[in-house]
This record gives structure tokens, sequence and C-alpha cells, in this order.
């Protein structure tokens, strides 16, 4: 396994939103772990920004509906995929780089009864081990971030589509003023790597095959979002000093801290993209 490939299987391995942290939840609340509906887990396993609205946006802007068949790339614990296949009535295939995680969102799907709609499956997104034309929607949500090779991601979600198939992504994006030591402490703290701008992922689409490409800056958005992430955080600390040691916490804490400065900053900020696949040389 690469340096990199480690560092963002380490970093989800000790990451605070977890299947441990998610049951502990439940049991505060008193719900039976072992009979539990897709909601139980929605204000709990959603590891990334704007909550259901979010998820519900790409899978429109991916035209996902019934009889879809659609791949989520870096899928984490698959909260988003479970959603997606509910709300929609489609199947969904998460792909996480994390083995562990990939096994705790079968697990998490097992127990909420989708097991038949949601597979979930460890693989590398640079090399998407699945069929040409596989799917007919391919959705992300703040993954990329983490992928070195993003263009051969993006020419490998164009391939495994169908043709007029949609993509519909999220993710960090870099202004001109993020300078290059802030890109190593985000690379050496969170595995964020090769941050794109706006117009940086419209041009990796554009050459991985997608046509009708859209982006739309999220950034003031997600300003409000990390701050609220900021408090969650915090109240979660017993369970995750309990979990991962005092030390992880804080050093959770002073990463969350630089990161907010950045977005506050405006050097960094977020964004959504949508493309369809085309024919090869359209």
């Amino acid at each position: 396994m690469s340096e990199q490939r480690r560092a963002v299987v380490d970093f989800y391995d000790r990451h605070p939103i977890n299947e441990a942290q998610i049951l502990a939840a439940l049991r505060r609340r008193g719900v039976d772990g072992r009979a539990l509906v897709p909601e139980d887990l929605y204000e709990l396993d959603q590891d990334h920004y704007g909550g259901l609205a979010a998820v519900e946006a790409l899978g429109r802007r991916a035209d996902i509906g019934p009889g879809s068949v659609v791949l989520d790339v870096c899928a984490g614990l698959g909260g988003p995929a479970r959603f997606i296949a509910q709300r929609f009535g489609c199947r969904v295939v998460g792909l996480d780089l994390n083995p562990g995680r990939a096994a705790a969102g079968r697990r998490l799907t097992r127990r909420v009864g989708l097991e038949r709609q949601v597979q979930m499956v460890n693989g590398d997104a640079q090399t998407l081990p699945f069929a040409a034309a596989s799917f007919t929607g391919v959705v992300s949500q703040e993954g990329l971030l983490h992928v070195p090779d993003k263009a051969a991601v993006l020419a490998g979600c164009a391939r495994v589509l169908v043709l007029g198939g949609r993509i519909a992504f999220s993710d960090w994006i870099a202004t001109p003023r993020l300078d290059d030591g802030e890109r190593r402490r985000l690379d050496e703290w969170m595995a964020a790597t090769t941050l794109q701008s706006l117009a940086g992922y419209r041009a990796l689409l554009t050459r991985a095959g997608f046509g009708s490409v859209e982006a739309e800056d999220l950034s003031s958005e997600w300003i409000v979002i990390l701050r609220e992430r900021v408090r969650m955080y915090a109240a979660m600390r017993e369970d995750t000093v309990a979990r991962f040691g005092l030390a992880r916490y804080d050093e959770y804490n002073q990463l969350y801290a630089f990161f907010v400065g950045l977005v506050e900053a405006g050097k960094l900020g977020g964004a959504r993209f949508s493309g369809t696949a085309c024919p090869a040389g359209s």
C-alpha cells in the first residue's frame, strides 16, 4: 500500500464519526440496535456537509430514480448510499478505500434491512473495479480530496457510466490564496491531496469525457456547517476520548480550528459539480 493510501486509511481509522460512536449514540437514545430502520441512522451516519438535503441534491443532479444503478465513490460508512437507495428506490454500490469502514457500512446496512439494495465494496477509486457501462449514476461527497489522481477517478467514472449517465459530486476546492505550506499541512493532517480549484475540476471533468458540466460554489453554506461541526465535535468529546484518547481528541480540535480558519479566510471552500457521460470524441 502506498504512503498516501496508508495515510487515508489511518485518518479514517481514527475518525470520530464511526460505527462504534453511532451505536453508542443509539443506546443513549434508548434505541434497540438490533431492530433499526434507515431513519434511525440519518442523524448519525452522514459524514459529509449539508446532511440529507445535500445527498438529495446530488441524487437529483445525477438523475437518480427508481431503477437507477448508482455508484457512490468514497462512500465511507454508507450513510448517503443507504439514503439514496431508500429515497429514490434504486440500487447503490458504495466503494471505499478503508476496509474497516466498508465492513462497518455493510454491518450498518444489514441492521437497517437494506442489504438487497446497498452493497459496500472495499477498493481504490483510482482503479474502479467495475465493468464499463455498469452504472446509470455516480455520486461522491467530499471524498475526492483524499485521492491523488483525480483525473483517473473521473475517467473511471466516465467509463463505468452508461452513455448519458450522470455524475454529481461535492468536494473541497482551493483558491489561489491557499499557500504551499497550508497545502502541506492539510495533506499531513488529513490526507488532503492535489486540491483542485473550481475551474480545475471543470477542466478535469471535460477531459474525462463529461459534457454539460456545471459547478456550484457552496463555500458560504459550508462555513456555517463547519462552525456547527465544531460544536458537534465538542459534544462528542466523551466518546472520542474513550475510543481514541485525549491526545487524538486534542489533535482533531487543532485540525478543525486550522480548517475553519482557512475557510473563513477564503483560502478553502466547497463546491458541487455535475456532468453527463458523452461518447468518446464528442
